[in-house]
């Protein structure tokens, strides 16, 4: 049985071998999607640690930016029990983070379990201007436009894109996240769904789909 305590406690200690080794331990014992899942969250459970200790001042960017790498190769580790088998395509998501924001870890684990339930990630970067969304928007046609953005400006972004998009008659579902992201955030942008947590950010996806 697998140990979500010591695989928070692991990843916030930025321990890859071990982190990784439990999680190939526990997918080999093919585990119910939602023990994946519980999986998944006890990783961004260690995630949050490593904020913290980034914050403060424990951890430096390069930590930050391993972390983000380390829960990436978790997700795809797990990827198996998630659900998602990747040969039955469930609709398109063009994904990017905003213009004006270079953040790009909750973005890529949104991507990494996107996948894994089926959907094709059209991932087109960070600071994505707004003129670039709505051409990628009209040349990709995808059922769901994910935004992502971690600095408070990234708010104002995401309002220009969508009245972009929605002026250029793209009729996709749009669904933004990250950590400014609140239901008034969402309101103010236009926004069909927000989410702060990219499991649950997959489950809205796939509810429209």
């Amino acid at each position: 049985m697998l140990d979500l305590k010591l695989l928070t406690e692991k990843l916030g200690e930025l321990e890859e071998d071990d982190v990784l080794d439990m999680l190939k331990e526990f997918v080999a014992t093919n585990p119910s999607e939602a023990e994946a899942l519980e999986a998944v969250a006890a990783c961004q459970a260690g995630m949050a640690t490593v904020g913290e200790l980034f914050e403060n001042g424990d951890y430096f960017v390069g930590d930050l930016i391993f972390a983000g790498e380390l829960l990436t190769e978790a997700i795809n580790v797990l990827k198996p029990a998630l659900g998602g088998s990747g040969s039955a395509n469930t609709g398109t998501i063009l994904l990017g983070t905003v213009h004006g924001d270079l953040h790009d870890i909750g973005k890529n684990i949104f991507k990494s379990m996107s996948e894994a339930a089926g959907f094709k990630v059209v991932d087109i970067g960070i600071d994505v201007e707004v003129d670039t969304f709505v051409e990628k928007a009209k040349e990709v046609n995808p059922q769901i436009i994910g935004m992502s953005g971690v600095l408070t400006l990234a708010i104002d972004s995401m309002k220009d894109t969508v009245d972009a998009l929605k002026a250029a008659g793209v009729s996709a579902k749009i669904i933004i996240g990250g950590n400014p992201v609140t239901k008034e955030a969402s309101e103010f942008v236009g926004s069909d769904a927000f989410t702060t947590n990219a499991a649950e950010g997959v489950k809205i996806c796939q509810a429209w789909v």
